[in-house]
């Protein structure tokens, strides 16, 4: 097994909406970036913007991910797409790489998007500081003005 280089990554974690444009910077093949990555759909798990109560917050909210937290599905997902994003984090370490990109998209890219955006940024932060920084990116809570660019 090769030796890990020194060289720092930086995962970006993107949150964002599928219904609309998709950000230009999940592909690009600037600077650093390769063009690649994963993009994980979140319409699959329950959807807080369904219910009144949730649909003017977001992903960052208490309530919010209480209630994420409480669908059996969430732990699910969360454990399989971790562990897809850990083994890549692992290799790109390894080979020297400085870039990873890592997205989660849901129907606004508000509540379940932003949620395992977090909760990806915490894990990677806990298992792979300081050889790893998450970059977190809510692409359309900027856009709809719920955070600042």
């Amino acid at each position: 097994m090769n030796e890990p280089t020194a060289t720092n990554l930086i995962v970006e974690i993107t949150s964002f909406s599928f219904k609309a444009p998709l950000p230009a910077h999940l592909f690009s093949l600037e600077g650093d970036r390769h063009g690649g990555g994963f993009v994980f759909d979140c319409r699959s798990l329950p959807n807080p913007g369904r219910e009144a109560r949730f649909r003017d917050k977001t992903g960052l909210d208490a309530d919010v991910c209480a209630y994420l937290e409480a669908a059996r599905e969430i732990s699910s997902f969360r454990e399989h797409t971790f562990g897809l994003v850990n083994a890549a984090v692992q290799n790109f370490l390894e080979r020297g790489f400085s870039f990873m990109n890592v997205s989660f998209g849901c129907t606004g890219g508000q509540h379940r998007s932003v949620f395992f955006t977090e909760q990806l940024a915490q894990h990677v932060s806990a298992n792979f500081s300081p050889r790893v920084t998450p970059k977190v990116i809510h692409y359309n809570l900027i856009q709809k003005g719920f955070i600042n660019g």
